[in-house]
């Protein structure tokens, strides 16, 4: 099991710094400093001066990965990926373009992205499952069929089209919530749950089709038909047979989404004004602020792959045998 755990990590620490260089040639060597300066700046008329100013104030204006001026080891390390990138692999997120503290601000806006992602993702979960459970109970009925009619239709529907008509409905219409907006302290309940209740039914329609097809699958087995000819109910036989052994593809995107958890919602934090690691992100793609742009693409690469480490184990965990492959 520990030789198990072991290997994972070491993929996953290679596979992170392949991502990390991957990230810094995306963003440096396609997109030159000189073009950063521009858009930064603003406009195609900018002089040299100011772009090569721009560039000194914030390190753009060394070279890349090799300075031939430097002596020693200071070719390797006078870069611009030593200074850049290097520093992500221990977590130093460094200053953003405008001089702010990345790691600062991530620290801050964790809490609003957790606040909306962990009861959009739990509630979301539990909702989904417990759909997809009562239309295999009743497979084959009217009740089922006009199921899975409605989870085709909300899957139809594009997720924009739930934001925008729960605050106009919700908000504008009925005045339940808040349209957008975001307070400190134990109040900030009132402006969570529009955008939770958003989340949780634009995901019902393709996660209830997917639980319901494995639920399907994993009732046509041997096993469980045995388990009805003993005379157990079906509601005996979907909780205690059915569902448990329909965990482990369950897993698969249940443990590596929670690491996830973390980034927040680009979308829903924009539209409802919620101060996390979503909006900060489209923030920062709207300043041109690259520093930060990069620093949570990194962010995002390394929970994604401690995601699927996580579930690699846990896998483990409810079949053993798989620790051996």
């Amino acid at each position: 099991m520990f030789s198990y755990m072991l290997r994972r990590i070491l993929y996953g620490v290679l596979i992170l710094i392949g991502v990390n260089l991957l990230t810094f040639v995306l963003f440096f060597a396609v997109n030159t400093p000189d073009d950063m300066a521009r858009l930064s700046i603003g406009g195609q008329r900018v002089s040299q001066t100011a772009i090569e100013n721009w560039k000194a104030e914030r390190g753009y204006n060394k070279p890349l990965f090799y300075n031939a001026q430097a002596e020693g080891s200071k070719a390797l390390t006078d870069t611009i990926f030593y200074e850049r990138s290097v520093p992500l692999l221990r977590l130093d997120f460094g200053l953003s373009d405008q001089g702010q503290d990345i790691a600062y601000q991530i620290k801050q806006r964790m809490g609003p992205s957790l606040a909306l992602a962990l009861p959009t993702f739990f509630l979301g979960l539990w909702v989904c499952i417990s759909f997809a459970l009562l239309m295999v109970f009743f497979r084959g009925t009217r009740l089922d069929f006009s199921a899975v009619v409605l989870c085709v239709v909300l899957m139809s529907i594009s997720g924009l089209f739930y934001i925008i008509a729960g605050q106009w409905l919700f908000a504008r219409v009925l005045r339940w919530v808040p349209f957008s907006g975001w307070v400190q302290g134990m109040d900030n309940w009132r402006f969570l749950v529009l955008p939770v209740l958003v989340g949780i039914l634009s995901r019902i329609g393709a996660e209830s089709r997917f639980y319901r097809s494995l639920f399907l699958e994993e009732a046509s087995r041997d096993y469980v038909r045995t388990a009805r000819s003993k005379g157990l109910t079906e509601s005996t036989v979907l909780f205690r047979h059915v569902l448990p052994n329909a965990l482990l593809p369950i897993l698969t995107g249940t443990v590596s989404a929670l690491p996830l958890l973390f980034m927040g919602s680009l979308i829903s934090e924009s539209f409802f004004g919620i101060p996390g690691l979503g909006s900060f992100t489209i923030d920062a793609i709207n300043a041109q602020d690259f520093s930060i742009v990069r620093a949570m693409v990194f962010l995002g690469s390394m929970l994604y792959i401690a995601g699927l480490i996580l579930a690699d184990i846990s896998y483990t965990l409810v079949d053993p045998r798989i620790r051996f492959n």
